[in-house]
């Protein structure tokens, strides 16, 4: 036991001199050589060492920032979302704004705030009497029509949605060619919140996409107010009307601020405040219009060519005819053989024995005194 310790202290001695020793010689020689020498232990024996202390130094380095990444992430995610909603917010106000400049007055603004312990259907607007608002007014946004004010406060009021089972609408077409009630479509899922216009006469058939509006009929709604678009025709047991699946022009996601129109502004209507989407479809439909009236033209042209083509031939070959016969009525026949071409009247004068009439003499072509020949 005495002499192992004493030859590991030996050999530890040794090796510290050794290293001592080398120490000196890299200290006092060249630096060429230094950085040799060190080149060549990094990459035999140091090179396992250095690798290892890189990777624990990149794993350190991860670690630290970790937390620095996730709060700028965090944050970034954030401002994207208050971006959007605040563009979309600066869009709906700027909508509202467009729409006040066109409504001008007879109208009071107010917030929704979120329904708690009250129908699904119904809103809370934080205006009411205090501000004019008064029961059966229509609340309106600058898509279309959202509701109608049921209660009022002097606070605030409440109001039903297009999807209340309660809410009723007279409507038409934009281009006046079709009426009907609009009311809630009772279904499931997402189709409860889609409308239906009943009572549409037979006749009267609507376009997917067509635009419907107000028709003024009755005290509550103004004429000509957006309350939404045509998806598609209904099967119903009715065989004497149309039911009509109507998108709403209001959307949900898309309720906001919103405008109550006062009993005066009602009475006044509201022609040419939502002029931008009635003057879209007018649009659309007139491009339409204009495409089928062109090709109609276009047809209608061709064949006037083709008529005064044909014309053209049929003058040409009616002329060539009437050529060709006029010709051959002027040629004379040809004589028979043994016979000389002479008059035919001279021929059976002379077969008959019968004398030619003698030629008229020219007194008898002069006039009498009387005025007679």
């Amino acid at each position: 036991m005495a002499r192992n310790v004493r030859g590991e202290g030996r050999l530890d001695t040794g090796l510290v001199l050794v290293c001592l020793t080398l120490s000196v010689l890299a200290l006092f020689s060249p630096q060429r050589t230094r950085e040799g020498i060190s080149g060549v232990l990094r990459s035999t024996v140091l090179s396992p060492l250095i690798r290892l202390e890189a990777r624990a130094s990149a794993m350190r380095a991860a670690i630290d920032a970790r937390p620095g990444l996730l709060v700028a992430g965090g944050r970034a995610l954030t401002d994207t979302l208050s971006l959007r909603a605040i563009s979309d917010e600066n869009a709906t106000m700027r909508a509202l704004l467009g729409l006040s400049a066109r409504l001008r007055d007879g109208f009071v603004p107010a917030d929704v705030l979120p329904a708690r312990g009250v129908e699904e259907f119904s809103i809370t607007l934080t205006a009411g009497s205090d501000a004019g608002i008064q029961p059966f007014l229509p609340v309106v946004t600058a898509d279309g029509l959202v509701g109608m004010v049921e209660s009022v406060d002097p606070g605030m009021s409440s109001a039903i949605a297009w999807a209340h089972p309660d809410f009723r609408v007279s409507a038409m077409s934009v281009d006046q060619s079709a009426f009907g009630i609009i009311q809630p479509h009772l279904a499931s899922g997402a189709e409860r919140w889609l409308l239906e216009m009943r009572g549409v006469p037979f006749r009267a058939k609507l376009d997917t996409g067509t635009l419907i509006v107000s028709s003024g009929l009755g005290a509550t709604y103004p004429r000509g107010i957006p309350v939404g678009t045509v998806i598609g025709e209904l099967s119903t047991p009715e065989k004497w009307a149309r039911t009509y699946l109507i998108k709403p022009a209001v959307l949900p996601e898309n309720i906001g601020p919103v405008f109550v129109l006062l009993p005066a502004r009602a009475q006044r209507g509201v022609n040419g405040v939502w002029t931008s989407v009635a003057a879209a479809d007018s649009a659309a439909r007139a491009v339409a219009a204009a495409g089928d009236s062109l090709a109609r033209n276009a047809a209608l042209d061709e064949l006037a060519a083709r008529r005064a083509a044909f014309d053209s031939l049929a003058a040409d070959s009616s002329v060539l005819a009437d050529t060709i016969g006029g010709g051959l009525a002027r040629r004379p026949a040809p004589a028979a053989a043994g016979e000389s071409a002479r008059p035919a009247g001279s021929m059976g004068a002379r077969r008959s024995g019968a004398k030619p009439p003698a030629p008229r003499s020219p007194a008898r072509l002069t006039r009498a005194p009387g005025g007679r020949r």
